[in-house]
């Protein structure tokens, strides 16, 4: 997140600078952490995921690659099963087709 920016506001700039979509910012689907799940840096600085999942719905813009992506595309439910992923994109993907009306809270993942 950007200094004075909320997490929808965070969420719809990310997903823009990514994917060239706006979109409308729905629900929290899951909040995911570890304290096994670290980022080291190389100057030694060691940071904890935490990640926000959300809904979202495209309301505009062109679905293009940025220089964060080298591709981007949309595909079926079964095509997502032949996909390589880690598994914390896997759990995601399978909290959002839980449609759980409550925001699952994993704290716990693996990378």
């Amino acid at each position: 997140m950007d200094p004075g920016e909320s997490v929808t506001e965070a969420c719809a700039r990310e997903v823009l600078e990514e994917t060239g979509l706006d979109v409308r910012v729905g629900h929290l689907i899951a909040v995911y952490t570890s304290p096994h799940a670290l980022l080291e840096y190389p100057d030694g600085n060691r940071w904890q995921l935490v990640v926000l999942h959300f809904a979202a719905e495209a309301v505009g813009g062109t679905l293009s690659t940025s220089d964060e992506t080298i591709d981007v595309r949309y595909f079926t439910r079964a095509e997502i099963e032949h996909l390589e992923m880690s598994n914390l994109c896997r759990q995601r993907i399978e909290d959002t087709f839980a449609a759980q009306p409550a925001a699952f809270v994993r704290d716990d993942f693996t990378l």
